[in-house]
């Protein structure tokens, strides 16, 4: 597996970006193709954070956890990996492509990213651009759910390429908002 790692305000010693890279290559055997993966180490309100993405064709599995040890930190991500694919294992192969697992480097997916605001509202504090890939209402909710986030976008298959963002509702349900042009 193809890993990247990164830090952000912290020093990590050798032998932690050793035990990640041993950890998560252990997930490796789960893909058809290679995946690659995303490790960026930090520290947040005394607690070492370990931030895990893995691509693995058009689908994203994401992790952040946060223990009072790296090493620890590490193990768990990988064990919330590895649960993910357990759990959705028999979605990923009947609602996504069969090309879902391989790598295809034309495929660009969105990822978003929360942001802490400090600042006053309405000031933009990061901007980023992505092209959407097509996909079905399903396969956006299925991904929404793997990264952990409460949106995703992606351009809607059943619409022409609608815009569309999916969306988790406060009573459990799911929501959609589509672009009518």
């Amino acid at each position: 597996m193809k890993i990247q790692f990164s830090n952000k305000n912290m020093t990590v010693p050798d032998r932690v970006y050793s035990h990640a890279e041993q950890r998560i290559n252990e997930l490796d055997h789960l893909f058809r193709r290679e995946p690659e993966a995303v490790v960026v180490f930090s520290a947040e309100d005394g607690k070492h954070v370990i931030e895990l993405t893995i691509f693995s064709g058009t689908t994203i599995f994401r992790v952040v956890e946060k223990t009072s040890d790296m090493l620890v930190s590490i193990d768990a991500a990988v064990s919330s990996i590895r649960r993910q694919l357990r759990e959705h294992r028999s979605k990923l192969s009947n609602n996504i492509n069969s090309d879902a697992f391989e790598k295809d480097a034309d495929e660009l997916i969105f990822i978003p990213e929360v942001d802490r605001f400090d600042e006053p509202a309405y000031q933009v504090v990061r901007s980023k651009q992505f092209e959407f890939g097509p996909m079905s209402v399903q396969e956006a909710i299925l991904q929404m759910n793997l990264i952990g986030h409460s949106f995703f976008a992606f351009r809607n298959e059943e619409k022409d390429g609608a815009f569309s963002v999916v969306y988790r509702r406060n009573d459990g349900g799911y929501g959609i908002l589509v672009d009518k042009t």
